[in-house]
């Protein structure tokens, strides 16, 4: 049996695997990048409490690697007496990760928005919430968004990492079909295309982001 014959076979069974590990990384960065926006407001906020919390969150997440997350959220939870399944504990786990990364790039897309911007906001009677909601966010994350494109290709990158506390994803399955058929190159290239395949399509989308707010800031 040659290879692409093996590869058409085993696609049915990749297939579930593959809108796996889709769902965790959208499920990871619908939660990570609120949270990094959070964490981000927090650490400009004057009021010290919150830019430690932040601090101790942004820097746990960002420290420790995400298997260590995945296999101390895993491990620790039930001694806590809280039950869940390995999705729900790899989306808390990921989620922390991304919301982590997130937060720098969100920092500094605040920062990066000029000053006379936020003059303005203030003159125009736009002070606080309103005037950050309506005049700096916008901006922010305009700047912000190629890099958090890109943290989203390195958490569809990193969900295989779930594979370690049995989430049915694409490594894992990858991992099923290689202990029945002893065919480990053969399947794990498999796995190396589909998961290059899907980087491309994020990256070729990126790319695209990219090149259009660059046009559409030095149209400013």
């Amino acid at each position: 049996m040659d290879m692409l014959t093996q590869w058409v076979g085993w696609l049915p069974n990749l297939a579930p695997g593959v809108l796996v590990s889709l769902q965790l990384t959208g499920f990871s960065l619908l939660f990570g990048f609120p949270l990094g926006l959070l964490f981000a407001v927090m650490a400009e906020a004057k009021f010290l409490p919150l830019q430690w919390i932040s601090f101790l969150f942004v820097e746990v997440g960002r420290g420790l690697p995400a298997l260590v997350l995945l296999y101390l959220l895993y491990f620790s939870l039930p001694d806590a007496g809280i039950t869940l399944t390995s999705l729900t504990t790899a989306i808390i786990a990921l989620s922390w990760n991304a919301g982590a990364y997130a937060s720098e790039y969100f920092r500094a897309g605040l920062a990066a928005v000029p000053l006379g911007q936020k003059e303005a906001a203030i003159t125009s009677g736009l002070r606080g919430w309103t005037g950050f909601r309506i005049v700096i966010l916008p901006q922010a994350l305009r700047i912000s968004t190629p890099p958090l494109a890109g943290l989203a290709v390195l958490m569809f990158q990193g969900s295989s990492l779930a594979f370690v506390i049995a989430v049915p994803e694409l490594m894992s399955k990858a991992f099923q079909i290689a202990s029945i058929t002893f065919e480990y190159i053969s399947v794990y290239t498999l796995t190396a295309v589909i998961y290059g395949s899907i980087t491309l399509v994020f990256l070729g989308f990126v790319r695209v982001l990219e090149r259009r707010l660059g046009r559409h800031l030095e149209r400013r």
